[in-house]
């Protein structure tokens, strides 16, 4: 599903305009990416927590120069399901969908 199908479907659900859900579904991940990137992690009680987790400083590879480069510990954001999504998902989806049936 992809962020068009998602607005259609909710506008269809709701009765809401689908300008009206687009803009709502933008400013949300708006906030999302502005709390996260201020160092807050965001919590939706039933869905599942924004964090941001640490990478530590590691040793990597150049490949075409054939030298070690040292990467800086650094921040990324990361999804977390809360426990009754992870369970939702599990009793409902059997198998996942083959590339041909999209």
């Amino acid at each position: 599903m992809r962020k068009a199908d998602l607005v259609a479907t909710i506008s269809e659900k709701t009765g809401v305009p689908k300008v009206d859900v687009l803009v709502t579904l933008e400013m949300f991940f708006k906030e999302v990416k502005n709390s996260l990137a201020g160092g807050e992690n965001v919590y939706i009680r039933g869905f599942g927590s924004f964090v941001i987790k640490k990478r530590a400083k590691k040793i990597g590879r150049h490949i075409k120069k054939n030298e070690a480069i040292e990467i800086p510990e650094h921040f990324i954001p990361s999804f977390k399901p809360a426990k009754v999504f992870v369970e939702q998902v599990k009793e409902n989806v059997k198998e996942l969908p083959s590339e041909s049936d999209k």
